[in-house]
């Protein structure tokens, strides 16, 4: 009787666990659309502001939302869409930390009948069609927007001979691959042009320091442009620069790429000398892409945002509030 008893309670708790994990999914249904997003991290300003509009965006379209912070790791975005999937969203949206390893994940995803949107960053399959649309920035442009500036930086000064340090984003990553092609591939007729090393510096401030540091170490005074893939590592890399007695913007020119507001302040203050904008600001295409699938409209396979150089060419003082 006793055992008959507990199990009886067991029973009824499970049902009960049950019935509140269908009514929560039920609330959500409630809504237009359920859309389930993996978030790389917040390693930067860049990651918190396009979080924060990702959120403020869904609430405007009255989108509900499941967010996961995946904290830089792969295996946790990969764990994260798995959940989504079981939760039976209505799209799944990521931002891949790298470009290859998910066909697996995104297969289950495609047999749940769950489409699956790209934002900010592309990734590398073996099977097509796993994915409906990539909605981000033209990496490979902002490399060439860099490259160009540079080229007409070393014309205005007169330079005959140009060393480049270049601190790439995260390896094997989609923006670190296409604005170190885009940059080499702009630079590419110009003899001038010399590649002293291509380093790892992770997307991170702390690695932008690290490399930065090495970098000075082993080349010096020999280094004249420092090319950085985002303003976080460009900022960890600054006081580094500065450390070894050099002053960036004149003594070193300085390129980025993001375009937040601490990186915008440093060029007005003549310390960076080019800032290739990479908007944050994907929510507005992200939720009227999802709600098109939702409804069963086509899509377009790339959807990039229109953006901006900034630079020393012209009066930066006149640059407005970025927003992140």
């Amino acid at each position: 009787m006793k055992l008959g008893k507990r199990y009886g309670i067991l029973l009824a708790a499970v049902m009960l666990l049950l019935a509140g994990c269908g009514s929560a999914r039920e609330e959500a249904s409630d809504q237009e659309l359920l859309l389930g997003f993996s978030q790389i991290g917040s390693e930067s300003a860049w990651r918190i502001g396009n979080t924060k509009d990702i959120e403020e965006q869904a609430a405007a379209y009255g989108i509900s939302l499941m967010l996961e912070n995946a904290n830089q790791k792969q295996e946790n975005q990969i764990d994260a869409i798995r959940r989504f999937i079981a939760y039976k969203v209505d799209v799944i949206a990521f931002s891949p930390i790298v470009e290859e390893g998910w066909d697996n994940v995104l297969r289950e995803a495609k047999e749940a009948g769950i489409p699956v949107i790209l934002v900010d960053r592309d990734i590398s399959t073996e099977t097509e069609g796993l994915t409906t649309c990539l909605i981000g920035a033209d990496f490979y442009a902002e490399g060439v927007m860099a490259g160009e500036y540079l080229l007409r930086k070393a014309d205005a000064l007169g330079l005959e001979q140009v060393n480049i340090v270049e601190i790439t984003g995260t390896e094997n990553s989609t923006p670190m691959r296409q604005r170190q092609a885009g940059f080499l591939d702009a630079i590419a007729g110009d003899e001038r042009m010399h590649i002293l090393e291509s380093i790892d510096g992770d997307f991170l401030k702390s690695r932008g320091a690290e490399c930065m540091r090495y970098l000075l170490e082993t080349y010096g005074e020999d280094i004249d442009v420092v090319y950085s893939h985002n303003d976080e590592m460009t900022l960890g890399a600054l006081p580094e620069i500065e450390n070894a007695g050099f002053t960036p913007g004149s003594d070193m020119i300085i390129i980025s790429i993001d375009g937040g507001q601490e990186a915008i302040d440093v060029l007005k203050s003549g310390r960076i000398n080019c800032v290739v904008e990479c908007t944050p600001k994907l929510g507005k295409e992200l939720m009227e892409t999802a709600l098109k699938l939702q409804a069963g409209e086509p899509v377009d396979a790339l959807i990039h945002p229109t953006e901006a150089i900034f630079t020393d060419e012209t009066d930066p003082q006149s640059i407005g509030p970025r927003g992140y």
